[in-house]
């Protein structure tokens, strides 16, 4: 088995990004438009808006220990 075999891969995966980099800004789009910039920003506002509401505290069930048979009473 080839020790450097691993290298050898990560050589041409290094490579193949770097082409891929390449293509992208020749060929590809310059970054995110502006208005995928707005929604990703309304997305995030809309989701911190989310965070920061308060919520109401839960509804506890009162008992009410009159209600409860006592023990000498139940036998």
């Amino acid at each position: 088995m080839n020790p450097y075999a691993n290298e050898d891969v990560m050589w041409q995966r290094l490579k193949d990004i770097q082409r891929e980099m390449e293509n992208s800004r020749l060929y590809g789009t310059q970054g995110p438009s502006l208005l995928d910039t707005v929604r990703q920003l309304g997305r995030r506002v809309w989701w911190l808006a989310g965070l920061a509401t308060r919520r109401p505290p839960r509804r506890r069930r009162w008992v009410d220990a009159d209600d409860e048979p006592a023990a000498s009473d139940v036998a």
